[in-house]
């Protein structure tokens, strides 16, 4: 079982690194309760009973942001519902992009009939934008940074993924590329600057991925 890391600890909020593989938060079940709020409340019994801000898919590595008392959760979810949050993603995608940057607006929602793949929805969908640039290209994968604006569900890996988006699924992905269940996907949230709840002070952390 692989420890948390933790990139800040302070009364109000904590900054983990999640690991790749761990849910975000417990799921239904006996044998999806191991997440980074559980483990997170066994340490700092003093956390409110759900301390995430936000969410990383299990599968997703990086920065993810708890709160431990209501007020600061309050805060903070403000925050990102407000667009103060500057987040950042690197990703290795399977395979080689033309194009060197450019805006995804794409609008997409559940599929009911196949939880919990996201599909394209012009009509009934909620939009989703993300601004990416390519870093590196390395035989047949595009290394990529992507600066979402709005936090949807699974928003990047259907961005990169769909054919009106980038068209190239990133590298272990189970639902939208050729990923095997169980394996790592290439996704990791690599910088995260917020608004300290006390003092408004920005505060950034950052995170090397292990790609």
């Amino acid at each position: 079982m692989q420890e948390l890391t933790f990139l800040h600890i302070d009364p109000d909020f904590l900054v983990v690194d999640k690991p790749g593989g761990l849910l975000a938060v417990p799921g239904r079940g006996p044998d999806k309760q191991d997440c980074v709020v559980n483990r997170v409340k066994t340490l700092y019994p003093d956390c409110i009973k759900q301390p995430a801000v936000h969410r990383l898919d299990m599968y997703t590595s990086g920065i993810m942001l708890l709160a431990r008392n209501k007020e600061t959760h309050r805060k903070l979810s403000i925050q990102f519902e407000q667009r103060q949050v500057k987040k950042e993603y690197i990703a290795l995608l399977d395979g080689l992009l033309e194009k060197e940057k450019g805006l995804i607006e794409l609008p997409f929602r559940l599929d009911t009939e196949n939880r919990p793949l996201q599909i394209y929805d012009p009509k009934q969908g909620k939009m989703g934008i993300t601004h990416w640039r390519t870093t590196e290209k390395k035989k047949n994968t595009t290394r990529v940074l992507f600066c979402p604006l709005t936090g949807r569900t699974h928003q990047l890996r259907v961005h990169a993924a769909h054919p009106l988006g980038l068209g190239v699924p990133i590298v272990g992905d189970t639902l939208y590329g050729r990923g095997e269940e169980g394996g790592q996907m290439f996704l990791h949230a690599s910088f995260l600057s917020v608004l300290h709840p006390r003092n408004g002070q920005v505060i950034a952390f950052s995170s090397k991925p292990f790609f």
